[in-house]
């Protein structure tokens, strides 16, 4: 394995779709009979004249962020609880999403990094952790990447756990969706990487089926995607199948277009370690990579790769597009996150975007407000 990466792992036969487990998050998610309830709220009013009933419309608002981990044990910041202070709350929302990025496990046990090996990285932290992120206001957590198997599958059945004594919803193994709610609105997260120990995006035909099976547990279906290349060169979408030292990343325009035409109502991505670009495709909004949102002395944070943001996104009940803010977020040398006054990485990202949609690209406005398509 090179980098922070695994050598290319064989391939084997993902979990069936029909076998798809739907997760749901202790105090924020819906159960299976939750399903079958009503996914708008109505008023009544009574007078003189027959009761009328008027339907008002429900919205769902959820913030993102990427690449997110707390340090690798024994490399841990002196107060995990803070560290994430300056940023909270701007991240506050009804529903919290963030990519983790490794493994929550206090066992010390064999890696997929060979103990030679000086280019393998292998992230653990605590299991508590967990609540940690949770205080944060996290509500879903991905595992559909690279680092979620680091201490193979006992690292990750630890990662579930803890996620679930929380009360964090997690998406991205295989066969799994997070399903969590807004007020009265179900929102189904559908996680993808190109491997197989997670939902692989590379087999289109499962992909379809699973956000497929998503909107029958859920209003809005939300497709997180970890793929392309990664480093500072890797900034712009090429429209190509990305590699990475080797190891296929796939094709981030095509499957995110792809997902949409499948049923996702909101595309988010992350991966290269770097901010891309944002377009609109079929009225639907895709952030190719939300970048590195906080580490502790693992990623690199200088230059372009020190930019970060927070995604915030209002949608309809039935996914339409209402609102979305972009804000712009820096790395310390450290990796730890806080809001930039400067807006860096909301001018970088527009550049990205109009370079590489040309009309088509989502444009971040002076206050941050993503400007809807036209």
């Amino acid at each position: 394995m090179v980098g922070r990466h695994a050598a290319k792992r064989p391939r084997r036969r993902l979990v069936p779709v029909a076998a798809a487990l739907v997760v749901v998050a202790t105090g924020t998610g819906v159960t299976l009979a939750d399903t079958l309830d009503t996914t708008t709220s109505t008023t009544t009013s009574t007078t003189l004249a027959p009761t009328t009933t008027t339907t008002v419309a429900a919205n769902v608002t959820l913030s993102a962020v990427g690449d997110t981990e707390l340090g690798d044990t024994p490399q841990l910041p002196p107060d995990p609880s803070t560290y994430l202070a300056g940023v909270r709350a701007a991240l506050a929302a009804p529903i919290v999403f963030g990519n983790l990025e490794g493994t929550l496990y206090n066992s010390g046990g064999p890696s997929k990094c060979g103990p030679a090996s000086t280019q393998c990285y292998a992230f653990r932290v605590p299991t508590s952790y967990a609540a940690i992120y949770k205080a944060d206001g996290f509500t879903v957590l991905n595992s559909a990447n690279n680092h979620s198997h680091d201490f193979g599958d006992a690292g990750a059945a630890s990662t579930s756990a803890a996620l679930r004594a929380a009360g964090i919803a997690q998406a991205g193994l295989p066969g799994q969706i997070a399903v969590v709610r807004d007020g009265t609105v179900r929102v189904a997260f559908v996680d993808f990487a190109p491997y197989y120990d997670t939902n692989n995006f590379l087999d289109t035909t499962s992909a379809a089926a699973l956000i497929r099976r998503a909107h029958h547990v859920a209003d809005v279906v939300v497709v997180y995607l970890h793929a392309g290349a990664e480093g500072s060169a890797a900034d712009h979408v090429t429209r190509a199948t990305e590699y990475y030292f080797g190891e296929n990343r796939g094709n981030p325009y095509a499957f995110a277009h792809f997902a949409i035409n499948a049923g996702a109502d909101l595309v988010i991505a992350s991966g290269p370690h770097v901010l891309r670009g944002m377009e609109w495709y079929r009225g639907h909004l895709i952030a190719y990579s939300l970048g590195d949102f906080a580490n502790y002395n693992d990623f690199a944070a200088f230059g372009t790769l020190r930019l970060s943001a927070i995604l915030r996104v209002t949608l309809t009940s039935t996914g339409s597009f209402v609102a979305g803010r972009f804000t712009s977020v820096v790395l310390s040398e450290q990796g730890r996150p806080s809001i930039d006054p400067t807006h860096a990485a909301a001018t970088f990202v527009n550049q990205l975007s109009v370079q590489d949609f040309a009309g088509a690209a989502a444009r971040i406005a002076p206050s941050g407000a993503i400007v809807p398509p036209a």
